[in-house]
């Protein structure tokens, strides 16, 4: 009896370091996801009050639709790079925090 006892408090304690490491990972990849939107926020925040005043500053109706267009075809190419590296971000962090637990469904017969 004691020593099933002792395999299960093993085998729980087990369980909960694996489980930390886990976490531990899922938390690294939520900031690095965190940092990476707030620059990016940044950067987009810049880039759209640098294209406004551009508009503005335009001499003629037809440089400030140019601009606008410029601005509008650079906002979607970034935003599509960015959804991408944010995809890429939450594969790597999905991929970190599940290894902690390869170990542990490898020891099972299928």
């Amino acid at each position: 009896m004691i020593q099933d006892f002792e395999g299960m408090q093993k085998a729980s304690k087990e369980s909960v370091d694996l489980a930390m490491k886990s976490f531990g990972s899922m938390s690294q990849g939520l900031q690095a996801i965190a940092v990476e939107a707030a620059d990016y926020s940044k950067k987009s925040f810049e880039t759209g009050s640098a294209a406004l005043e551009k508009i503005l500053s335009s001499s003629s109706v037809e440089k400030a639709v140019e601009a606008q267009s410029e601005y509008v075809k650079t906002a979607y190419e970034g935003y599509v790079g960015q959804m991408s590296k944010f995809g890429a971000m939450m594969t790597e962090m999905t991929r970190d925090a599940y290894k902690p637990f390869e170990g542990l469904f490898g020891k099972f017969p299928s």
